[in-house]
């Protein structure tokens, strides 16, 4: 390998890397404004500069490409005077609004000039100032504090996919701005926050809202769909105020999606703190006592098959195991997670994750969508398939019409005929699958809901198991969930009678169920006739709406628990806050049904369903890690085929559970997208 001696230090480095880079190797701390590890180079903010040998000016390591035999030098005299007048020339239009900023003790403009800076200004000229921009609800905008380091610009083209951001304007009069003031349409939108290095992009709904040296910080997951994207919750007191991203590049590198930052005040509004039983058609405040008194005589006048339960899409693997354990109580099988009706075969793990792994797309050089649109589903995998386009330019195919998606693709066929000339090797676009070395086949739950999702499924799965790409080394094989309990919960067998069958769904149509238990459960369509339905979740979203008892119970960042992401990666969700009220975690709520039920012996222990529910989980290895395989041959299962179309069906991103439905934030960005649907402008 090459050598550059960095301050006397000679540092081994890989070829194609910048000085810059081979000075992080060295434990050397170069300051930057415009450099990002995952962005393209500008090289425009100088701040980066160091001395090169034989060079009579200073360098900017940021852009100039390593070299072997390179010396360069990180704390001299002359770099440090070089970095100060870059200082200088930084803060001569940048106002003094450190006391009113929300970047205070978060800005890198702020930490640099505490070493950089000098204590007086020497320019006499007028500061400039620069008008707000509009970018939409999420982003709020003080322009003349920016200092052009178009990290934001780089980020809306590279990673985001909507190249809205840009400068206009030349020399002094150069501005950051979206090109005609809209709203910008991307689901990453907010990350440009975290990017910039000073305060002229900061949170609108977090503003004034707090310091970040008063708030409490949990390091957790982010339940908003199956990615499970690594956050940091920040809380002040019990109330969570932000949520930012965390590094994790097997998963979601170091950005989130805006529902999964912004959804946070959703847990602020129409929560459940209290019992409630309907009495004359009416909800009134009750008590734990009454209310599960109430429940336990239902429940004892039923026969068992009469009693069915439904858990909801935010559940964590111990609640849901813990809810499991009632119903064997209960002597009920009648259990279900699935909102609507979807093929899955729970008899080997590969069946239900995405095998290829979010960070294995990167290897990939063909995609295959079936029914998915992962823009919507999964903002994050979305993201990575951006970045592989961009870096490999790899083609991507789909059957069935995903909409707008942030790269190109080619649709291939709409109908279930077009998805049976491919298996049966019927059409050119086999020989070019046939043709690659790791391609990847992205099944969405749009798909799986046909008639012929079966067929669909098992089809496809023969195919890449005939043609050796479903094997130790690659598995071409991928579902793609929607929810953050779908894999968890697959694990656990939440199904009658252990089979994921549809006769929940049937028999919840025959009004065959008497007694209806919705734990978090808010997206099931049900129309009730008679049934008793008890409703536990935290927010009076549908679930509550049907409730004839309503117990309150914790959010997702007030309770521990673990869940399963699309990957088949188990990942801890910690507490972060306190339930509201008189609402308690899930497992807690159970044991007082227990109690009242006389079966003192079987009362649940938080430590006890985390063991068993990582014993249940299939090919489990370690927290935080993939599932491991050592794969065999199945036998082949009958199919039927039916002729449909393709249809990718549209998920109403900003409101897809009930924390988000009671998010203000989340609202005013649904509505801004439903007024650029009708009309085009949301201006």
């Amino acid at each position: 390998m090459p050598k550059i001696s960095i301050n006397g230090k000679e540092i081994e480095f890989e070829k194609g890397m910048t000085v810059l880079q081979a000075c992080e190797l060295a434990d050397v701390e170069i300051p930057r404004f415009c450099y990002h590890e995952k962005l393209s180079i500008a090289g425009n903010c100088r701040m980066c500069l160091v001395e090169m040998e034989k060079s009579a000016k200073p360098i900017a390591s940021c852009a100039m490409p390593a070299t072997e035999g390179m010396k360069i030098k990180t704390n001299t005299a002359f770099v440090e005077k070089a970095r100060k007048g870059v200082m200088e020339f930084l803060l001569a239009n940048h106002p003094l609004d450190c006391p009113v900023c929300d970047q205070g003790g978060e800005c890198d403009l702020q930490d640099q000039s505490l070493y950089y800076g000098v204590d007086k200004s020497r320019f006499v000229e007028n500061k400039r100032d620069v008008k707000e921009k509009y970018m939409g609800p999420l982003i709020k905008t003080q322009m003349t504090r920016c200092i052009h380091c178009t990290r934001c610009v780089r980020f809306a083209t590279e990673v985001a996919g909507v190249p809205e951001i840009g400068a206009i304007g030349r020399g002094e009069n150069m501005e950051i701005t979206t090109y005609l003031e809209k709203s910008m349409k991307s689901e990453l939108s907010a990350n440009v926050i975290d990017l910039c290095p000073v305060g002229a992009l900061t949170s609108k709904p977090y503003a004034f809202e707090a310091r970040p040296w008063e708030l409490n910080k949990t390091e957790t997951i982010d339940v908003m769909d199956a990615v499970g994207s690594n956050v940091r919750v920040d809380t002040y007191n019990w109330e969570v105020k932000r949520v930012l991203p965390r590094l994790n590049n097997d998963i979601n590198e170091e950005w989130i999606s805006d529902k999964t930052r912004y959804s946070c005040d959703g847990l602020l509004k129409q929560r459940l703190d209290i019992p409630y039983i309907k009495i004359n058609n009416k909800l009134q405040k009750s008590n734990w006592d009454e209310a599960i008194d109430l429940i336990v005589k239902k429940i004892k006048n039923l026969e068992s098959n009469q009693i069915a339960g439904h858990v909801g899409d935010m559940t964590n693997i111990e609640n849901a195991l813990g809810f499991k354990k009632l119903f064997e109580i209960f002597n009920s099988k009648n259990l279900e997670f699935r909102e609507k009706k979807f093929y899955i075969n729970p008899d080997e793990k590969i069946n239900y994750i995405f095998n290829t792994s979010i960070k294995g797309i990167e290897e990939s050089d063909l995609v295959l969508l079936v029914g998915s649109n992962p823009r919507h589903e999964a903002t994050m995998l979305n993201a990575r398939l951006r970045k592989t386009y961009l870096q490999k330019k790899i083609k991507i195919y789909s059957f069935g019409d995903p909409g707008d998606l942030t790269y190109p693709y080619e649709i291939i066929g709409k109908k279930t005929d077009d998805i049976k000339k491919f298996i049966n090797m019927e059409s050119e676009f086999s020989k070019k699958f046939l043709s690659t070395k790791k391609p990847m086949i992205i099944i969405g739950e749009s798909a799986l809901e046909l008639k012929s999702g079966k067929y669909i499924f098992e089809e496809l799965k023969n195919f890449l198991r005939i043609n050796n790409f479903v094997n130790n080394g690659w598995n071409a094989l991928n579902i793609l969930v929607q929810n953050a309990s779908t894999v968890g919960l697959t694990d656990l067998k939440i199904f009658p009678n252990q089979k994921a069958d549809f006769s929940f769904f049937d028999k919840l149509n025959k009004k065959e169920f008497k007694f209806l238990y919705l734990l978090g459960s808010d997206n099931l369509e049900i129309k009730k006739n008679g049934e008793f339905i008890v409703y536990q979740g935290s927010h009076g979203d549908k679930g509550a709406e049907l409730a004839d008892i309503i117990l309150p119970s914790a959010a997702y960042t007030e309770q521990n628990g673990l869940y399963e992401n699309l990957e088949g990666r188990i990942q801890e969700c910690k507490k972060a806050s306190y339930p509201i009220g008189e609402a308690k975690e899930d497992w807690k709520i159970f044991n007082m049904i227990i109690k009242k039920y006389g079966e003192n012996e079987k009362v649940l222990k938080f430590e006890s369903l985390r063991k068993e529910s990582l014993d249940n989980v299939a090919n489990f290895s370690e927290i935080n890690e993939l599932p491991k395989f050592n794969l065999t041959d199945t036998n082949k299962i009958t199919t039927e085929f039916f002729s449909e179309d393709v249809q990718i069906k549209e998920l109403n991103y900003y409101f897809s559970n009930s924390i988000s439905r009671a998010s203000k934030t989340m609202s005013e960005c649904n509505h801004i997208r439903q007024k650029i649907k009708k009309t085009g402008t949301n201006n």
